[in-house]
């Protein structure tokens, strides 16, 4: 049998060639591999940071009290109450008028008196969307892949003089943030986002300071946000965070219509320091209104990473609910 030998022609110039894509292959492999480890490490540290995921993941309840304020013109406290797994209660009073958001994890309600409407309605479908990942107790970074979200580090930054990790998240409704981590601490020191309102979007920057320890865990006591970093125009002083505390299921089902003839909510479930806070502390949005009893789309008080919420909806006049700070 006839055979011929293999000739393999392999010219100077194929084989730099065939050096030149393995060794593209070979890099791009590696920085691909490095790149996701080095963000899954910087996730890693954010969480030990915080306190660790399983005393996160412990947290059945929490209440977060404090006030509120839009400028010198308009200041309210607020408190927050949330049970998992996507359950969570809102009341805001401001000027003598109190706000609502109710989440059952299915359903929800919220009224806006700002804009006329002091019963609480059904919200929208936009708004229960909204709701239900701000009720996430471990936030959009803890499980991403699971909730369909995309991280990626984009590199080394700095906050006001501070070395800072810039990470993106990519949400699985295609909403991008950027969460900016101390690169000693790797603790949340920014947020960066958007915010809808009227068909347009709006920058939103969010500044965490004060940080503190409850029950082995931090928590950033004070939230500055604002249009841009010389636009902080809104801060949210918080007096109290309680974990685990025993909330009953009947507070996440259909409120009732607020009390018009009663006093602010500051007495509700709240403490006695909240008369203090309410003097000391402020928050104003020249971007938008600078006072709810303008207009029904008074600023948007949401925690960094919250989705942006439509005007015409009492979540647009006010939505803190701590799911994504500092938990995530």
């Amino acid at each position: 049998m006839n055979t011929k030998p293999l000739v393999c022609n392999l010219t100077p110039r194929r084989v730099g060639l065939g050096r030149l894509i393995f060794t593209s292959l070979l890099f791009s492999l590696v920085t691909s591999s490095l790149s996701a480890q080095t963000v899954t490490q910087i996730l890693a540290k954010v969480l030990v940071a915080r306190g660790g995921l399983t005393k996160i993941r412990a947290i059945k309840s929490e209440r977060v009290s404090g006030i509120i304020s839009f400028g010198s013109e308009a200041s309210g406290p607020f408190l927050v109450e949330l049970k998992r797994p996507v359950r969570m209660h809102m009341t805001l009073s401001v000027q003598n008028q109190t706000m609502v958001r109710v989440f059952d994890g299915t359903q929800g309600w919220a009224n806006n008196p700002f804009a006329g409407k002091t019963n609480p309605d059904p919200m929208t479908e936009e708004d229960l969307k909204n709701i239900s990942e701000e009720a996430d107790f471990d936030g959009p970074l803890v499980d991403y892949a699971k909730k369909g979200n995309k991280v990626e580090l984009i590199g080394k930054d700095k906050v006001e003089d501070k070395d800072v990790w810039r990470v993106r998240l990519t949400t699985k409704n295609g909403d991008i943030r950027y969460y900016l981590f101390d690169a000693s601490t790797f603790l949340l020191l920014k947020w960066e986002g958007k915010r809808r309102a009227e068909g347009k979007e709006f920058p939103v920057e969010s500044y965490f300071r004060d940080y503190r320890d409850v029950e082995g865990l931090k928590f950033s006591f004070q939230i500055d946000s604002g249009s841009s970093a010389t636009d902080l125009t809104q801060k949210l002083v918080i007096d109290k965070i309680e974990l685990n505390p025993e909330i009953s299921d009947s507070e996440f089902t259909k409120p009732a219509a607020p009390d018009l003839s009663a006093p602010p909510a500051s007495t509700h479930r709240a403490s006695p320091r909240r008369s203090i806070l309410h003097l000391r502390s402020s928050w104003s949005s020249p971007t938008w209104p600078r006072s709810p009893r303008s207009t029904a789309t008074c600023p948007a008080t949401r925690w960094p990473g919250a989705p942006p919420s439509t005007p015409s909806s009492g979540a647009s006049c006010w939505r803190p609910g701590p799911r994504d700070w500092p938990a995530s």
